[in-house]
């Protein structure tokens, strides 16, 4: 029986993560065994700075594509907002799985359960590892302090719970309902509050580029909607140079064949943005069996069983979109943002 080697980060979330698509793989493919193999990765390790600080954008990739590399693993499943727009030569995203729930949720310390970011006493203080949460909360809600805080969800919910210096924390609301802790969500943050990281919420599976078996075998699992909504995201994103020292966000939807992209891009302080939408019509194909093409790769991305039209449109999308806000001087925000955040 042929064995797949799946790698994953020995956090419990990523843990959970790898194994639901495990359990997925295994329901299509009987006949194959798959072995998961727990690695730590730097941004594990480096627990004293905040991540934006590290100046590394595999923060929580490298050893895992390491392993790929060395034939080690087969697939390593990610949080696909830790995958760069932009991956190293002879590695691709053969899959992005169905999307959860996007937005970011707040959870509370237990003395100000039921409450909300808005009453929450004067000078509280909000705990976020995030440059693009700090940034746009900070502007909506001026009477609170945001302060950095690491380590994976374990940690920082037990920092929470157990040290007077947080009364809420920001987390990722599909990382706590993958976990099971639906009753720890205080609060879920819309758009107009907190628009999203670049593919949060969904997953996504690294493969060798060239390694076709696997490619084949992984490609089944693209959800063809969230598939486009990532590609239009990681397509802005890429195109703004952004990364984890800056703060950019996106909120997308499909309706009626529309495809709408909101990004927005924010100073330090979340004092000065610049924000915009535009729309694009696709329609969520089905997927189907496409030839091989010459470079099948969008930001990062192999999908050759959906069809390419719409996957081009999704691309062209986050690149006008991201032209619109630098016409309108996203540059300079970012450029700022990525200076002080160097010096502090």
């Amino acid at each position: 029986m042929r064995v797949i080697r799946v790698g994953t980060r020995k956090s419990q979330l990523a843990r959970i993560q790898t194994d639901s698509v495990v359990a997925t793989l295994k329901a299509l493919y009987p006949g194959l065994q798959f072995e998961i193999i727990a690695m730590s990765t730097t941004g594990d390790k480096i627990l004293d700075t905040a991540l934006s600080k590290i100046g590394e954008k595999s923060l929580f990739t490298k050893e895992l594509e390491h392993a790929l590399e060395k034939n080690e693993v087969d697939l390593v499943v990610h949080s696909l907002k830790d995958l760069p727009t932009v991956l190293p030569p002879g590695f691709t995203i053969g899959a992005i799985c169905k999307r959860e729930n996007p937005h970011d949720a707040v959870v509370f310390h237990p003395k100000f359960v039921g409450k909300t970011l808005e009453t929450l006493p004067e000078k509280s203080v909000v705990g976020t590892s995030s440059l693009r949460r700090a940034a746009q909360l900070q502007r909506k809600f001026s009477h609170l302090e945001f302060r950095s805080i690491r380590g994976n969800l374990n940690t920082r919910l037990r920092k929470l719970d157990e040290q007077q210096e947080f009364s809420a924390i920001i987390l990722a609301t599909a990382g706590l309902q993958r976990m099971g802790w639906h009753n720890r969500v205080g609060q879920i943050l819309h758009p107009e509050e907190c628009m999203y990281a670049v593919g949060q919420g969904a997953l996504g599976v690294e493969v060798r580029a060239k390694d076709q078996d696997i490619l084949d075998l992984v490609g089944v699992l693209h959800d063809p909607e969230t598939l486009l909504r990532c590609i239009a995201e990681r397509a802005f994103l890429r195109h703004l140079e952004g990364g984890c020292s800056v703060p950019v966000a996106v909120h997308t939807a499909m309706k009626d064949g529309q495809l709408y992209l909101t990004g927005g891009v924010w100073s330090l302080d979340g004092s000065d943005s610049i924000q915009d939408t535009m729309q694009a019509t696709i329609h969520v194909p089905a997927q189907h069996e496409d030839g091989p093409e010459d470079d099948p790769q969008l930001v990062g991305i192999t999908a050759r069983n959906i069809p390419r039209g719409p996957q081009l449109a999704a691309q062209n999308l986050g690149i006008s979109l991201a032209n619109l806000l630098l016409s309108k001087g996203a540059k300079n925000i970012l450029d700022v943002a990525r200076q002080l955040n160097d010096a502090h």
